[in-house]
């Protein structure tokens, strides 16, 4: 399957939606990476890992993983060789499995995806960023690679299932290194400043308007 993926989905994907790729030289070819990115539209996760030249980590759902229907399964197969972490999201600790899980792939010299907005941006601005993705860094000692996504978005609209064909850009940034803070994953002080820095990378980068504020969907109670 991950043959499948990287020889022939993989070029297949490139040669119908013809991605921009800029920076990808920043990626570092080995040790612990965290590619942080915004969040435009679904697609997002798949796109990453395609244009990379390393395996990319992301957090799937975990019935993926376990379900006994064939199109679970089937899925779970394909998220595995993609390098996906199952993560059980119905879980009252989900977030602090999600970052465990992300420190398994980082301890483990891999590369790990994350989106610290936490959600998709519904209005196009890049919003606050949870500080999971400074916690990553800090406690793990990787690297972050800041990454704009633009276009993604025409990919797959909010609502629409079935991807449609739209130019995409990927920019992968300098990769940061917060070695200057080890020791320091307790302060929040701390961890507020090196999300910050991730994020206004991450708007360089992407040419959003940056909003100081947690993204709220619809429905749900502001942040404190």
């Amino acid at each position: 399957m991950q043959f499948l993926i990287r020889w022939v989905l993989a070029p297949l994907v490139r040669m119908i939606w013809r991605p921009r790729v800029q920076g990808v030289q920043n990626v570092p070819p080995h040790g612990p990476v965290i590619f942080a990115a915004n969040h435009r539209a679904a697609v997002d996760t798949a796109v990453i890992p395609l244009v990379t030249p390393r395996p990319v980590a992301f957090l799937a759902k975990a019935e993926y993983f376990t379900s006994r229907s064939l199109k679970s399964r089937l899925m779970g197969r394909f998220l595995g060789a993609l390098g996906y972490v199952p993560v059980d999201r119905a879980n009252a600790k989900a977030g602090l499995a999600a970052l465990e899980a992300g420190r398994t792939v980082l301890r483990a010299g891999g590369t790990f995806g994350i989106y610290p907005e936490g959600t998709r941006s519904l209005d196009g601005r890049l919003h606050r960023g949870h500080t999971g993705v400074a916690s990553l860094a800090l406690s793990t000692g990787a690297v972050v690679v800041p990454v704009g996504l633009v276009g993604t978005e025409k990919v797959q609209p909010v609502g629409k299932k079935l991807p449609r064909v739209a130019r995409v850009e990927v920019r992968f940034g300098r990769a940061l290194d917060f070695s200057r803070y080890d020791g320091l994953e307790g302060s929040a002080a701390i961890r507020r400043a090196v999300t910050d820095e991730i994020m206004d990378a991450i708007a360089d980068l992407s040419g959003q308007e940056y909003v100081d504020r947690y993204h709220r969907r619809p429905g749900e109670a502001a942040a404190a």
